[in-house]
């Protein structure tokens, strides 16, 4: 349920800004999906609603949206298997997740399996829209990095990262990474020395401002060492800084 009543005043209609995003709701709860459906729709963006998990993953593979809004418990394929299978599909469309948990074990899953934020049940409609405007300014930002003036194409050593494509290689050998994975990687590359706390990290990236999470970063960063790195132990690329957090190697 919303936490707050979910009548959005002209004056606040006003100072939305028209949006034109496509957006998928996956939600069984029919109040909700309405309810988010009929907020969304105000930000100018278009919504499918799918009211249970094989429907919403079928229309989420079929169709290219702009952000999925996932509610975690659904019949048939809940919320994290159907975040799952699409980013094993190289599907990384943001997802909102929804969740009448609270437990940071879900949190942590949602994180794992390539949930762009998540929002627990009751939550208000200012939070809602913050939350999926934020995303889309995220992306945005990307988008904008990518198609201006910076590089599209990052080569250092052996490693070779392209923006535009979001494809990695070493030594001439493509790396399979996750979307995270890469927006770690993509992120590092384009500041070489800048360190990065593991909050700093968690904000950028994942757009969370919670803390004692940083076993999630820890994890990524590790699994992305994996894959990269000649030598996980003794990396090359992605070095750590004591008592801060993490960089990539300076340019040479």
């Amino acid at each position: 349920m919303l936490s707050e009543p979910t009548v959005i005043s002209p004056k606040m209609k006003g100072t939305l800004q028209a949006m034109n995003q496509k957006v998928l709701i996956v939600e069984d709860d029919l109040d909700i999906a309405k309810l988010v459906e009929m907020h969304i729709a105000d930000l100018g963006c278009k919504c499918d609603v799918a009211n249970d998990g094989e429907v919403g993953l079928q229309k989420a593979l079929k169709t290219q949206y702009d952000l999925i809004i996932l509610d975690l418990m659904l019949p048939g394929v809940d919320g994290l298997e159907i975040c799952k299978e699409l980013r094993s599909e190289k599907n990384y469309t943001p997802i909102l997740m929804l969740t009448s948990r609270s437990k940071e074990f879900d949190k942590v899953l949602g994180l794992e399996f390539g949930a762009d934020d998540y929002l627990t049940k009751p939550f208000s409609v200012r939070e809602l829209l913050a939350r999926v405007k934020a995303i889309f300014r995220r992306v945005d930002a990307v988008k904008d990095d990518v198609s201006g003036v910076a590089k599209k194409q990052i080569q250092f050593r052996d490693l070779k990262v392209d923006l535009e494509k979001r494809t990695a290689v070493v030594k001439g050998q493509k790396i399979d990474l996750t979307a995270k994975e890469f927006d770690l990687l993509a992120l590092f590359a384009r500041n070489p020395g800048k360190a990065y706390s593991r909050q700093g990290l968690l904000d950028t990236v994942w757009g969370y401002k919670f803390d004692g999470y940083d076993h999630t970063v820890n994890s990524h960063i590790n699994r992305l060492r994996a894959k990269i790195e000649e030598d996980p132990a003794n990396p090359k690329y992605i070095l750590t800084v004591w008592g801060v957090g993490y960089k990539f190697a300076d340019e040479e």
